[in-house]
C-alpha cells in the first residue's frame, strides 16, 4: 500500500510531569533565559510549574543526560556550555537525516499530496504575515511531518526527533530572519517534490535544516546562552 500523510499517525500520550519539568527548563536554556553556568533549583522549577521537587529533580536529571546541565558536587544543577559548533552538529546530523526522510518521500509523493503541502504552505506565510507565530509554529511541524511520514521510515523519524530538543519551540518568533527563510526554502523543497527529484529535495531540505542551525546558532550567541 502507498503510504500517505495520515499513515502511522498516533495518538500523542499526555506528557509525564518529569518530561514536563524537562521541557520547561529546556526551552528556558535554548531560547536564551537561563545561561551558560547559571544555577537552576528543583524547587524552583516545582514552583514554576505547580509540581512537586521529585519530577522536578528526575526533570533536570533528564536534561543531565542530554548534556543540557551538569551537576556540581555541593552546589546542584548548572547549565552547560553549549557552543555554536555543538548547536550545528546537531543541525548537521538534522540534514542528513531530513534530507533522507524528504528524497524517500520524493520517490511516492502524489499531486494531491503536492497540493497538500502547498495549502499548508500558503497557511504558513499568512500566520508569519500576521505574526502569529503559535499557529506558523504548528504548521511548519504539520509541512515537515507530511514529509517525514510519507517517506515511510519509522527510525529515522525517530532519530531526527532526538535532535529536536535542541531548538526553542518558539523558533519562528524568537530567530530573527527564520519567518522569510522558511517560506522560501519551504517553497523550493516543494518544487523538487513536485518534480520528483529525490536528490534535489534531499539537497533543499539539508540546505533548510543548515540555515536554521546557522540562525539559531547566531541568536543564542547574540543572547549570550553560548559558552
Amino acid at each position: 500500500m502507498r503510504p500517505t500523510a495520515a499513515t502511522d499517525r498516533k495518538r500523542t500520550p499526555p506528557l509525564r510531569l518529569s518530561d514536563l519539568a524537562a521541557a520547561h527548563v529546556r526551552e528556558l536554556i535554548v531560547s536564551g533565559q537561563l545561561r551558560a553556568g547559571e544555577f537552576i533549583r528543583p524547587e524552583t522549577v516545582a514552583d514554576d510549574l505547580g509540581i512537586s521537587a521529585t519530577p522536578a529533580r528526575e526533570g533536570l536529571l533528564l536534561l543531565q543526560t542530554e548534556g543540557f546541565l551538569t551537576i556540581e558536587p555541593r552546589k546542584g544543577f548548572s547549565v552547560t556550555a553549549l557552543s555554536s559548533e555543538d548547536i550545528r552538529d546537531v543541525y548537521d546530523a538534522q540534514a542528513l537525516l531530513g534530507g533522507e526522510l524528504t528524497a524517500r518521500a520524493a520517490g511516492v509523493i502524489t499531486a494531491e499530496l503536492v497540493e497538500e503541502l502547498e495549502n499548508i504552505q500558503a497557511q504558513l506565510e499568512q500566520a508569519a504575515a500576521g505574526k502569529d507565530y503559535d499557529d506558523v509554529e504548528r504548521l511548519n511541524h504539520r509541512f515537515h511531518q507530511t514529509i517525514y511520514r510519507l517517506s515511510g521510515s519509522r527510525k529515522i523519524r525517530w532519530l531526527i526527533k532526538a535532535t529536536l530538543p535542541y531548538a526553542p519551540r518558539k523558533f519562528f518568533a524568537a530567530v530573527e530572519g527564520w519567518p522569510e527563510a522558511s517560506a522560501h526554502d519551504h517553497r523550493a523543497i516543494i518544487e523538487k517534490l513536485r518534480s520528483g527529484d529525490a536528490e534535489g529535495a534531499r539537497e533543499a531540505m539539508a540546505q533548510h535544516i543548515r540555515r536554521a542551525g546557522t540562525l539559531l546558532a547566531e541568536h543564542l550567541a547574540a543572547s549570550g546562552t553560548l559558552g
